[in-house]
């Protein structure tokens, strides 16, 4: 099975024979087995080479590039080998037609609320009294097929986002200071965590989009915009309820992280190095439950759940299927 390749230390990733080498500034070396690589993730300063990204490119393994305080910058994106010029068509088509576009990410937001909404369920029924909170939600999803167009849109699901982190207090059995989503850049622990573990689902789901013949850049809920997969935003948007979201509430709430684990600057807050492994060490076991699916019958993971996500926008694309974003059932 394929897995995510983690990398902290600073040194150089090279390619030796038929492995990648990661070499420390002391000689020391560790060689990745490409054939058990999914995509690699970068957190020290590291050196590559054309070498380098070559042969990642010629195994198509991403290489997803975060800066010394965790942040992510960017990705090596290898030469998509799953092309459709029919179904890329048919994405630009769904996209320019006001219409089509605004159908898709309707199903979105009803998908990501629903989401939302579950976990607030949960929490509910554990004592935690959010019934005000869900009622605030469940009114404001009533708009979701009213909205006329995609800004409007846009306004609802951003409003839904901030009832949802209102509850966050009564959620985590931590003192927290979270009062409003703070993103460029975090101002305090939750913020922080939020924006990595936000990029960790970003970065998974343009993994995913890689598999198959979907176009990350063309999206439907956020503007196809300049330096950015947009396509990746639209897909995590359903996902980080289920996984950036439940992960951040078990973490802290077992208090496997804490205040200790972050680092303050003048003006912004990170997570610590020790800090950040434990979490993608927790991310990776996240993405790696499964679930019993309703439609295939079978076990399938959380990570293939984001895979199943894009084929069903595929089928939908192509006129097969109309698309309804993935609900947590469980």
């Amino acid at each position: 099975m394929a897995e995510s390749f983690y990398l902290f230390s600073n040194g150089d990733l090279m390619r030796k024979d038929n492995v990648l080498r990661m070499v420390a500034p002391d000689g020391r070396f560790k060689d990745i087995k490409v054939e058990m690589t999914r995509d690699i993730y970068l957190f020290g300063e590291v050196g590559l080479n054309t070498k380098c990204l070559n042969y990642a490119g010629q195994l198509s393994i991403p290489i997803h590039f975060f800066n010394y305080y965790g942040f992510y910058t960017g990705s090596f994106y290898p030469k998509e080998e799953n092309v459709s010029g029919k179904l890329l068509i048919e994405q630009v088509q769904h996209y320019t037609a006001p219409e089509k576009r605004l159908e898709i990410a309707k199903a979105l937001v009803e998908a990501a609320s629903c989401n939302i909404l579950r976990n607030l369920r949960y929490y509910n029924e554990r004592g935690r009294d959010l019934e005000s909170c869900m009622g605030e939600i469940k009114a404001l999803r009533q708009g979701t097929q009213r909205s006329k167009d995609v800004n409007e849109l846009m306004g609802l699901e951003g409003s839904i986002r901030r009832a949802y982190y209102s509850a966050w207090k009564d959620i985590i059995n931590q003192e927290i200071d979270f009062e409003k989503r703070v993103k460029r850049p975090p101002d305090n622990m939750i913020n922080a965590l939020i924006s990595f573990v936000n990029s960790l689902v970003y970065v998974t789901c343009l993994s995913e989009i890689y598999k198959t013949q979907l176009h990350p850049a063309v999206s439907y809920l956020h503007s196809a915009g300049e330096r950015r997969f947009s396509l990746c935003l639209d897909i995590s948007e359903v996902f980080k309820p289920l996984i950036a979201d439940r992960l951040i509430f078990s973490m802290l709430n077992k208090k496997m992280l804490a205040e200790k684990d972050f680092e303050r600057e003048s003006n912004f807050c990170y997570l610590k190095e020790a800090g950040r492994k434990r979490l993608l060490e927790e991310y990776d076991n996240y993405l790696e439950r499964t679930i019993r699916h309703k439609g295939l019958k079978r076990d399938v993971s959380y990570r293939h759940l984001i895979r199943l996500e894009c084929y069903k926008l595929i089928k939908h694309l192509m006129g097969d299927k109309r698309y309804e974003g993935f609900t947590i059932w469980w």
